[in-house]
């Protein structure tokens, strides 16, 4: 009998990426995904130390973990508890003290070791502890399990060359490493052969991408070449730093049709003072002046962003600088944050320029109330046009819709399709469908129901599986393993794109 697995992720995409590359060894020595913990003869998390509370967040679950684990015992079996990621890698054998419990401990350099790790636990009486400080495998070497059949975490490049004040992550995941352009391209193939439609370019700072390599960025390349790869529908990236956003990438990305017209574009702060305390490398002046040459060859792009509130030392002026800048660019989401400190980072050391919790909550607000109008404003001007929508998965709250999102990434709701026992979908996740855009809300638009559709491979399988009463579509025992297999995805009908 195979033993089964569950994978809990905690923070970015790339710890998505690496959760996907722990499924897919996991699974390649015999063990099945588990639909719960509560099932799961191994439980691997997978954690985060830039979130706030992630220590307590950690510890809390791994306390739950040993009654589950306590409890197995008792009826004669047992439970497996692995600890990786950036939190692992931080705080390394400190983990196994605090939680003695655990079997394995491994860090961000050193996910190729999992097989090995797990087998040195199995006969040690004590966790094992692996930490590395340089990577030797990329990820991406390694097999992969895809939490859907459509879309794939494509990593780039690991690590990070730059030193903001309030980040963690160069400690943790090293300096920057970049995969070579035919490396990534052949991978995007055989994701492509295996059914995927759209891909995600990961790397702390994309737009660096190859400069270790060529001496100079390679991303407007990579985009291009991304742009020959036959059936590939969709390409996004994330993140990238204002200060290496070149005009070649901007014109990579209008001149190439399947790279998405959405840019994620985090501006931190819109005071060149405290962009200075972060070390952030450029200024308001410098944003915006990128934020107008995307607009002008790309009207219709799609902007998002970071920002932080409350940095030690922003003063009310720094603050209304931000609000100044958030004004001006009209973002169509953005994800804000309380300033919370660190360890490990400069920041976490300016305890005298913390500024009041108080007052951190009261700007916060008024920034949250700015960026939902703007949020509802790029809803509301897709308004009676037609959009081409990637189909996701049936709407979690609502079981009479189904969620897509545009080529600029903005979340639609519409109309389900009927789903029968033994009777497929007319369209499921993975397919490709257009929609009149009906109504706005500042987290989703709605729409009509959709009048072209065009089936791929994976809509057609997510399809077959859910007729079959499968959750979403998603069969868990797909291959953990791109396919060698090439297809040409059919169109039906093809829209114009935006």
């Amino acid at each position: 009998m195979s033993r089964s697995y569950y994978i809990r992720t905690f923070g970015c995409q790339m710890n998505e990426h690496d959760s996907g590359r722990a499924a897919g060894m996991l699974e390649t020595l015999g063990y099945r995904r588990a639909p719960d913990e509560s099932t799961a003869d191994l439980v691997l998390l997978n954690t985060c130390a830039v979130r706030e509370n992630a220590d307590n967040r950690l510890y809390g679950t791994l306390g739950h973990l040993k009654g589950l684990k306590d409890e197995r015992r008792r009826e004669g079996h047992d439970l497996t508890i692995v600890v990786g990621g950036c939190l692992a890698q931080k705080d390394g054998a400190t983990v196994a003290e605090k939680a003695p419990w655990v079997d394995v401990v491994y860090g961000t350099h050193n996910l190729a070791d999992l097989p090995q790790l797990l087998a040195q636990a199995d006969s040690a009486a004590i966790p094992v502890v692996e930490l590395i400080e340089q990577l030797e495998t990329f990820p991406s070497a390694l097999p992969a399990k895809r939490s859907v059949r459509h879309h794939a975490w494509v990593s780039i490049a690991v690590g990070c060359n730059n030193s903001c004040t309030f980040c963690i992550v160069p400690s943790l995941r090293g300096p920057e490493r970049s995969r070579r352009i035919g490396e990534i391209v052949a991978e995007v193939r055989s994701l492509v052969a295996d059914d995927v439609v759209e891909v995600t370019l990961l790397g702390q700072n994309v737009n660096s991408y190859g400069r270790d390599l060529a001496g100079a960025s390679q991303f407007a390349d990579l985009l291009r070449e991304l742009g020959r790869v036959e059936g590939l529908e969709r390409v996004r990236f994330t993140s990238p730093h204002p200060r290496d956003f070149s005009d070649e990438v901007l014109h990579a990305m209008a001149e190439t049709p399947n790279v998405c017209h959405h840019l994620h574009l985090p501006l931190q702060s819109g005071s060149d003072r405290v962009l200075r305390l972060m070390r952030r490398s450029y200024r308001s002046r410098r944003y915006l002046a990128l934020i107008d040459k995307t607009r002008a060859l790309m009207p219709d792009a799609a902007l998002t962003t970071d920002i932080i509130v409350g940095f030690p030392g922003e003063t009310d002026e720094d603050f209304q600088a931000t609000l100044d800048v958030v004004a001006q660019v009209g973002f169509d989401q953005a994800f804000t944050f309380q300033y919370s400190p660190r360890p490990g980072t400069p920041a976490a050391a300016l305890v005298d320029e913390f500024v009041p919790a108080e007052v951190v909550r009261e700007r916060y607000g008024r920034l949250e109330t700015l960026t939902r109008a703007q949020s509802l404003a790029g809803h509301q001007r897709l308004l009676g046009t037609t959009q081409e929508l990637l189909v996701e998965s049936p709407s979690k709250t609502d079981p009479s819709r189904w969620s897509g999102r545009t080529r600029g990434n903005h979340l639609v709701h519409f109309p389900a399709p009927a789903v029968g026992d033994g009777v497929a979908p007319v369209f499921a996740p993975g397919d490709l469908v257009s929609v009149e855009v009906t109504d706005a809300t500042a987290n989703y638009a709605l729409a009509s129901a959709a009048t072209v559709v065009r089936r791929t491979a994976a809509g057609r399988a997510a399809g077959e599986a859910m007729s079959r009463g499968e959750t979403h579509g998603m069969p868990a025992d797909a291959a953990p393993t791109p396919g060698a297999a090439g297809l040409q995805l059919p169109v039906l009908a093809a829209p114009a794109r935006r």
